[in-house]
């Protein structure tokens, strides 16, 4: 019976999941959408025009370089994969902290515009769900009626027939 090599053989993959220039090919989100279920879309390459395109651009800036992960750079001075994933949604390749720093705060700025959108687009109770609110001085008896003893109330009641 034949003995197994103590070395593992690398598979090598017929295609290439990652681009070469920053971010994931075509192949590489179909292999993650088969393998983990994740539904990955393309980066937003260019101007952030819809409130969709604005959400999507500032929250990646955001979540990869406001507490970068890693250096910009590596050892020969070329820029790492979490560098060049900038290059993929069509942001300036960061040579630094300093540049990270920056993209963060232009996905900050993009999240503030989104949210600023979608203010203007309807009513903020229809869209998220919260509660419609009373008007003040109803909300201000209320509070008062909390606050009266439980012998005020009883009191107050019959003479306010």
């Amino acid at each position: 019976m034949p003995t197994r090599s103590p070395v593992r053989k690398r598979v090598q993959r017929s295609r290439t999941l990652e681009d070469p220039k920053g971010g994931l090919t075509a192949a590489g989100r179909a292999w993650f959408h088969e393998k983990e279920g994740a539904n990955l879309k393309p980066g937003v390459k260019g101007k952030a025009d819809t409130p969709e395109k604005m959400r999507r651009k500032g929250s990646f800036l955001r979540r990869h370089f406001t507490h970068p992960r890693g250096p910009m750079m590596d050892a020969k001075g070329k820029p790492t994969r979490l560098a060049l994933s900038a290059r993929a949604w069509g942001e300036p390749v960061p040579r630094d902290n300093a540049g990270a720093k920056k993209l963060a705060d232009k996905g900050t700025r993009q999240l503030e515009r989104y949210h600023a959108a979608k203010e203007r687009s309807g009513p903020a109770a229809k869209r998220t769900g919260t509660k419609k609110t009373r008007p003040v001085a109803a909300a201000r008896r209320v509070t008062a009626k909390k606050r009266a003893p439980a012998k005020a109330r009883k009191t107050a009641s019959p003479s306010s027939r």
